[in-house]
């Protein structure tokens, strides 16, 4: 092969890499910014586009579809310094690639610091009951609080969502105990209200008692009193019928006392003789 033959075979090689080079296919989802001569010159769309080669060069291919940026588990104080472990994870879209290729070295290192450092003092503001339970709130405040600041770098943030927030390993023993501790407080209290209403209702029952036994006493002698009054005006002013009737209640007496089985001894009273006597004596007259 002569000299000419090569050569032209090297600039056929060449127009053809350099034809290559001009022609560049931008994929849908995608946009190009392309530089010329070290200088922003335009940003390719997604079809065919062409270039000069050697002078233009493409700087970055941004991708235009939403983004998704993992932010990782960190920890987070809150106001009443309880240790609480939270990550996140935030959708982005770049809107501007002119902005998110020359606003900051790399908008998803970028993102991820901002919603770190929104997390700490979005969260460091509340206590941890409220921490825990405004998971809405804190997403809200944190999409706020990162918006206007990715402005500057031609993104949009779309939703920033927390994925986990939870106390620390430590924080959940110290909350399990207080935990417990509060069950077995709330224990103690119902059994003593469940003892004090029971003290409450045995008095009642003793009020009520003894509230009825004072109105069988008091029936019990009015009873007695009517039957004395009955019996008095009976017999009048005759000591006779009385005396009959005292020792036959003797007598009585006597002998229930006599036909009990652990009676070992009987009690005589003093006037026996006298009261066996009247009623004899009546019975007689």
């Amino acid at each position: 092969m002569t000299g000419a033959q090569i050569f032209t075979l090297a600039l056929v090689a060449f127009a053809l890499i350099t034809i290559m080079r001009g022609v560049r296919i931008v994929p849908q989802g995608e946009e190009w910014v392309v530089e010329r001569l070290g200088k922003y010159f335009g940003t390719f769309m997604p079809g065919l586009n062409f270039m000069i080669p050697y002078i233009d060069r493409v700087a970055s291919r941004v991708v235009t579809k939403d983004i998704m940026l993992d932010v990782p588990q960190q920890e987070v104080i809150t106001r009443d310094n309880a240790v609480l472990i939270v990550n996140a994870i935030s959708f982005v879209k770049v809107t501007n690639p002119v902005k998110a290729v020359y606003g900051i070295v790399d908008f998803a290192e970028g993102i991820r610091n901002l919603i770190m450092t929104a997390l700490r003092s979005i969260v460091g503001e509340m206590e941890l009951d409220v921490a825990l339970s405004s998971r809405d709130q804190i997403k809200a405040r944190l999409r706020e609080s990162i918006a206007e600041e990715v402005l500057d770098w031609g993104l949009t943030v779309k939703s920033v969502e927390i994925q986990d927030i939870k106390p620390s390993a430590s924080m959940q023993k110290a909350m399990e105990m207080q935990a417990a501790s509060e069950r077995e407080r709330k224990a103690t209290v119902t059994r003593a209200e469940g003892q004090k209403q029971s003290m409450i209702l045995q008095a009642e029952a003793r009020l009520e008692s003894a509230r009825r036994d004072a109105e069988a006493q008091v029936t019990l002698a009015q009873a007695s009193s009517e039957a004395i009054r009955k019996v008095a005006d009976a017999i009048g002013d005759q000591d006779g019928p009385m005396s009959y009737l005292l020792g036959e209640k003797y007598i009585k007496m006597l002998e229930k006392m006599s036909e009990t089985q652990n009676g070992k001894f009987v009690v005589i009273p003093s006037d026996i003789q006298s009261a066996v006597q009247g009623v004899l004596s009546k019975a007689r007259g």
